[in-house]
């Protein structure tokens, strides 16, 4: 069996959930050495488990600021930071001659996504977004039957990417630190697979938004959200974005997607499927299936190791930015149609 290139891979920052699942995963990867540092979880607006304390709780070596984790000399990295943060650690990276993995969103603007792809290819340095749903196997097998042409043209979509307050970890309902709420949080994902089913860029925007949910918290961005896109060909999808899961569930929510097409209709929910029981703290639920995480991981490492540039890429994280910031405006405007240039 052949020895795979040693790899370098730094995770940058412990800020998004994800960052724990990605060491987890790139762990057992053969021929990856790992680092990660996150100096500003000292700063951070919780009391979530963040910094060297995290990093021993995962069992993977910590330094403890990004100037020595570039000193590292990494071949690639892994940004999980806070949203508004993406832009100068993609930037650094790029600066670095290092290839990227970048969190969802990719940015808080589109000006920023727009600059943090220039400054890449630039570099000639890879950079991914962190899309995990759409190499679930049951997405893939939906999208592969719709695109085979037996249920006719795609007629409309509905997106469901419904969840919890992201309560434990708070620069989530930050807006400067998160850009926004669960206008945000919840459409990106929906719109990335609009993104690779449809293979065209939204036309126009439409979306309505509020904070009836959890408004005891007195949180200063959106708790739910409804969003219709309108594309080119005539499709309309809509995502339900918000976070209306109680916070007594077993699971943080899950994601839904029904296509209707000519000749039928082909619903995906990738998180539907575990084992629900009970104990002492109550309701419990262990999902079954793929590793979505260490999926995007095998496919971020692959191409690394074989010099292409995977899927999805800046280009799918600017237009994924273009359909939040829209949502944005036009929930801003009362829900006023906003058009994409």
């Amino acid at each position: 069996m052949t020895t795979p290139t040693p790899l370098r891979i730094a995770v940058l920052s412990f800020a998004h959930t994800h960052a724990l699942s990605y060491v987890h995963a790139l762990k057992e990867m053969p021929g990856v050495e790992l680092i990660a540092a996150d100096p500003d979880g000292a700063t951070a607006p919780d009391d979530a488990p963040r910094g060297a304390a995290l990093a021993t709780e995962l069992g993977v070596a910590y330094v403890d600021s990004y100037d020595e984790a570039f000193a590292w000399s990494p071949d690639a990295v892994v940004i999980a930071a806070e949203n508004s943060r993406h832009r100068a650690l993609v930037e650094r990276a790029a600066a670095a001659g290092v290839h990227v993995l970048c969190e969802k969103p990719l940015a808080t603007s589109v000006e920023d996504a727009i600059a943090m792809r220039e400054a890449c290819e630039r570099a000639g340095v890879i950079l991914m977004v962190a899309y995990p749903v759409r190499f679930a196997p049951s997405v893939r097998d939906a999208i592969a039957e719709l695109r085979s042409g037996r249920l006719g043209k795609i007629l409309g979509v509905t997106g469901i990417n419904n969840g919890k307050l992201p309560q434990d970890r708070a620069w989530f309902t930050d807006p400067e630190l998160a850009g926004g709420g669960a206008l945000v949080d919840h459409v990106v994902h929906c719109a990335d697979l609009l993104d690779e089913l449809l293979g065209e860029r939204a036309r126009s925007v439409r979306a309505v938004s509020n904070s009836i949910l959890h408004a005891q918290r007195e949180l200063e961005v959106e708790t739910g959200g409804l969003v219709t896109i309108q594309y080119p060909s005539g499709v309309i999808a809509t995502i339900d974005c918000s976070w209306s899961w109680p916070m007594s569930s077993a699971t943080w929510g899950g994601l839904t997607l029904q296509v209707v097409a000519e000749r039928g209709t082909v619903t995906v929910s990738p998180f539907a499927k575990g084992v629900a029981g009970h104990d002492a703290q109550g309701e419990t639920w262990s999902p079954v299936g793929a590793d979505l995480d260490a999926l995007l991981l095998d496919e971020f490492i692959r191409a690394l190791r074989e010099g292409r540039q995977p899927q999805p890429d800046a280009g799918v994280g600017i237009r994924t930015v273009e359909i939040a910031k829209a949502a944005q405006a036009s929930a801003s405007r009362g829900g006023e149609a906003v058009a994409l240039d």
